[in-house]
């Protein structure tokens, strides 16, 4: 086994132990009211430590099932910082979007208002539908961009350019696929239902489907 089988067993092994760590830290009722308190109390600092190892340990499990051998993505300690401050941003504008949803379902500018269920799901459904239809383009296309800037720098490119970045991506698949396809069809209906859950809880579930799309575009190929 050479040295980089070896690194892609380590951390399919710290994988599957960070997985287990987080199931563990939400069944056990003391640590879960711990979690609740530091997402409450310190929700950007949650977020990028959220992001930064659930949706790395989704590139990690994507590429064992595509490549059907563990092996890590490249330069991973860089994709941990980006993801990171992705779950940063998210986390802002979950809230932004959550609370500018419902300010303007209070003010009848949207249809709903009130305390019921159907209320809060068609609160959580415009919420995902305008983020994911506005900040969510955005957040692809930037994440896209980091990619294949670390991609080519692992090829030998140390300076890619933004020019040399933007042509090495396939802006059609992403626009016929990544948006018009995986947003309406995974991210609205799974952000809708990640809205109906508690507020301390919603970055985390964000986070963890990274891990399920990754799966899921892993199983497509």
């Amino acid at each position: 086994m050479n040295k980089s089988e070896k690194s892609g067993v380590i951390g399919g092994i710290i994988s599957m132990l960070i997985i287990a760590a987080f199931a563990a830290i939400l069944i056990i009722t003391p640590t879960r009211e711990a979690f609740k308190g530091l997402s409450s109390e310190h929700p950007y600092i949650m977020g990028f430590i959220k992001f930064a190892l659930l949706a790395t340990v989704g590139e990690i499990l994507a590429m064992r099932i595509k490549l059907r051998a563990w092996k890590l993505p490249c330069l991973v300690g860089w994709r941990m910082l980006i993801w990171g401050v992705i779950g940063v941003a998210i986390t802002f504008m979950m809230k932004t979007y959550s609370l500018g949803i419902g300010e303007l379902m209070e003010l009848d500018l949207l249809p709903g208002r009130g305390e019921s269920f159907l209320s809060r799901l068609l609160k959580a459904f415009y919420t995902a539908a305008v983020m994911n239809l506005t900040f969510g383009p955005t957040f692809m296309a930037t994440h896209k961009c980091t990619d294949k800037y670390l991609e080519l720098r692992h090829e030998g490119n140390n300076k890619p350019g933004l020019k040399g970045v933007v042509n090495g991506i396939d802006w059609h698949g992403f626009v016929s696929f990544t948006l018009f396809k995986t947003i309406p069809l995974f991210w609205i209906p799974a952000h809708t239902l990640t809205f109906l859950l508690p507020a301390e809880y919603q970055v985390i579930a964000a986070a963890a489907l990274s891990i399920a799309l990754g799966i899921i575009l892993s199983l497509k190929k």
